[in-house]
């Protein structure tokens, strides 16, 4: 199975928008995609967006979110 987990930051090898991982498993079976699925998430300005990729096809995102920091 994958090296990602619920909540990862990820991006297609061949570039492309970061993405959020929200689920993984195998897809094979339901004909949606391949058995070492990874279910991913990302917005296009407002409109959400999701799709099953092949684990392969993911690296890890490595550049960090810019945060917030809480006034109090």
């Amino acid at each position: 199975m994958a090296e990602f987990k619920k909540g990862d930051v990820v991006q297609l090898r061949s570039g492309g928008p970061r993405m959020t991982v929200v689920d993984l498993g195998d897809y094979s079976g339901s004909g949606l995609g391949p058995a070492d699925g990874v279910k991913c998430q990302w917005f296009e300005k407002t409109k959400i967006h999701e799709q099953v990729f092949d684990a392969a096809a993911l690296k890890p995102e490595s550049t960090p979110m810019p945060f917030m920091v809480g006034r109090g």
